[in-house]
């Protein structure tokens, strides 16, 4: 299913950096703003232990991970809303993606210098915030002017619409972000269609220096002070040495691992959290061709997840086979899951659940 996530941030903070460890693609970094003139695509492939434990069990011709598209947007600047640096082109950009990963500058260097001309990631966080705030609300104004028509002929919908707009633009007129907006959760259908840029769910990661990636820094501890009452993620990773990671072979990044006191690359921590953040989950299919993951939202039917994999299993679904990940690990085969009364067949209304290795019946 498509589901993508947008990196944002001011320009000079690392983005692209961060972008190149998570990506299948490589894009150019450089260390002059705006340099950038496009939006940088790429597939990350999500992390999970489980698909090779499932595939030493069975030993499949091929391992095929989740993946998760992620978008590189260049850096923004004070002023975007209204044209400057990357200006509102890329905002559109970032209105595309479903969740956002706000990278924050939290280390120093000279030869870098930052477009604000200190190092702050809280005034840089207020800044990304504010642009993306104005855009959102000429977002609503526009809509509110459209309900206001309707209304205005006797519309009980577009009534109750309108005191729900002019919620939000308050809001966001007093510097608050769409996500946090106090109006009831039913009520939020209001400006689905605006795909307002505040209201995603964000990841913070703080990019810090080489020495910093264990414990953080002062930079780090100020951003987790600013965000301390927001239910928000905020990671701390070191771009650059991620980047000297990313260039190893697999064999050798255990010993450059340890001697960085990291247990695994910060980049594989970023790319779960964005899995959660999206509200995703893995189901797997299993068998001799290839054992792979699947990416559904959570609360999804059997018959929804068949349809991820293909849309006439959806549209033929009859019933689907299911065993549990943990069943699968601790008894060592499909046969042993049946013995064991574990083998479960489940009709349209089974809600699949995260690590599910199931295999769909169907007729078309």
């Amino acid at each position: 299913m498509a589901t993508n996530c947008g990196i944002i941030g001011l320009a000079n903070t690392g983005k692209t950096t961060i972008f190149n460890c998570m990506s299948n693609t490589r894009a150019e970094s450089s260390a002059y703003a705006f340099s950038a003139t496009k939006s940088n695509k790429g597939i990350i492939e999500v992390p999970d232990p489980r698909l090779y434990k499932i595939d030493a069990l069975i030993h499949s011709a091929k391992v095929v991970p989740a993946t998760v598209e992620i978008v590189d947007v260049p850096g923004l600047a004070k002023g975007a809303s209204q044209g400057e640096g990357v200006g509102n082109k890329f905002l559109a950009d970032v209105q595309q993606t479903d969740a956002l990963i706000h990278v924050l500058r939290c280390f120093d260097d000279e030869s870098l210098p930052h477009i604000e001309g200190s190092v702050d990631p809280v005034r840089d966080i207020d800044i990304v915030d504010f642009e993306l705030q104005v855009r959102d609300l000429d977002l609503v104004n526009r809509k509110i002017e459209r309900t206001r028509k309707i209304a205005n002929v006797g519309d009980a919908k577009a009534k109750k619409e309108l005191q729900i707009l002019e919620v939000y633009k308050n809001h966001l007129e007093n510097f608050g972000n769409a996500r946090t907006v106090p109006v009831d959760e039913e009520d939020r259908y209001v400006v689905h269609d605006l795909l307002l840029l505040t209201e995603k769910p964000v990841i913070y990661v703080c990019n810090v220096d080489d020495a910093s990636a264990v414990t953080g820094n002062a930079y780090v501890d100020q951003v987790k002070e600013h965000l301390k009452d927001q239910d928000v993620d905020i990671l701390v990773i070191a771009g650059e040495l991620e980047a000297e990671i990313a260039e190893l072979d697999e064999e050798d990044r255990p010993d450059f691992l340890a001697d960085a006191g990291l247990e695994e690359p910060g980049v594989n921590k970023l790319i779960r959290a964005a899995y959660h953040t999206l509200n995703l989950q893995s189901f797997f299919t299993a068998g001799p061709k290839e054992v792979r993951a699947w990416t559904i939202r959570k609360g999804m039917t059997a018959p929804q997840a068949a349809g991820v994999i293909h849309s006439d299993l959806e549209r033929g679904f009859i019933r689907a086979e299911v065993m549990k990940y943990e069943d699968f690990i601790a008894l060592g085969s499909e046969q042993a899951v049946k013995n064991a009364g574990k083998f479960h067949v489940e009709g349209k209304n089974y809600i699949v659940e995260d690590g599910d290795i199931m295999h769909i019946r169907f007729n078309v």
